[in-house]
């Protein structure tokens, strides 16, 4: 057993962002009244966290393969737990600020100018390749982890971990509930599907507590920074991936999810993080084992292995 139980670099930046959520938490009592439940949930995720650094010293696969996958657990409680945090810490939504922002950019509502192309079909279509998002970090992280390449996969996911905690800054910063509640009274159609569209926006709408999350695109960020892994990592995924990724950032602003700054922000903080992991993860990422690589005792003579 290791004596010196490992903290991987996305340890690391999952207990800062629970010590963060606890202080600004701590700052809202005691007027939030769900501050409280909140303190437990954060304390709960950090000793678990905790609990798996500790029983990840030995060879026990199940504790290895919990220790590798817990973000897709922490991550869906922490977002669903700002709908009960950031309406304290932020209240006020900065939805026509962004607004005016696209309309300096662009002269025009984007989902508003865009209804000339609506079809059902198409909004079929992109409504799956948006729901897409919720499964292609996961389809990355199974791929390159059952190729057993610890540090390809730490390292890919501290990039998407850190990605969505630097995109939850934002959520705080600029609170805005998006293009689809904000500019609902200039869409003269809507957008109906033609098999499970209507379906599966609905059923996203209900699970979402949290709807202030427009800026930045987090859909944007995320995916960006899968494809540029698969890439680099599982080259087969990129081609699989490219056409889901490009459909899928055109449905952040065609299904009036997003107004186009929150995507251009969400391009940035792509490559933000992909600056940050490159500079930050060697610092805490420490191999598998502490052992150093055995050395090939050839004789250079014989090139027969020598006797130590």
């Amino acid at each position: 057993m290791d004596e010196n139980p490992r903290m991987k670099p996305v340890d690391v930046i999952t207990y800062l962002a629970l010590v963060a959520l606890i202080l600004a938490t701590v700052m809202t009592q005691p007027a939030n009244p769900h501050g409280p439940a909140l303190l437990v949930k954060y304390s709960g995720l950090a000793a678990t966290l905790t609990l798996l650094w500790w029983l990840d010293r030995g060879q026990i696969w199940i504790v290895r393969l919990l220790h590798a996958f817990y973000p897709l657990i922490f991550i869906p409680i922490l977002f669903d737990s700002f709908a009960d945090l950031l309406p304290w810490v932020s209240p006020t939504e900065r939805d026509p600020f962004l607004i005016r922002l696209d309309l300096a950019l662009l002269g025009t509502h984007p989902t508003v100018w865009l209804e000339r192309f609506s079809h059902p079909l198409l909004t079929e279509v992109l409504t799956w390749a948006y729901t897409s998002y919720y499964f292609l970090p996961a389809i990355l992280a199974v791929t390159i982890y059952r190729r057993g390449k610890t540090e390809d996969f730490d390292r890919a996911v501290f990039g998407l971990v850190f990605c969505f905690y630097l995109s939850y800054i934002g959520y705080f910063l600029v609170p805005a509930v998006g293009p689809r509640f904000t500019l609902a009274h200039l869409q003269r159609i809507d957008l109906p599907g033609v098999f499970l569209a209507d379906t599966m926006r609905d059923t996203l709408n209900t699970l979402e507590r949290f709807k202030q999350d427009a800026f930045p695109s987090g859909h944007t960020a995320i995916v960006l920074l899968v494809l540029f892994y698969a890439w680099r990592f599982a080259r087969g995924l990129f081609w699989i991936f490219l056409p889901m990724v490009v459909a899928l950032i055109f449905s952040t602003v065609y299904l009036r999810y997003h107004y186009v700054v929150d995507v251009l922000a969400g391009v940035l903080l792509a490559g933000l993080c992909l600056g940050l992991e490159r500079a930050l993860f060697g610092r805490w990422h420490r191999p598998m084992t502490d052992q150093k690589p055995m050395t090939d005792h050839r004789s250079p003579t014989t090139g027969k292995a020598g006797v130590q």
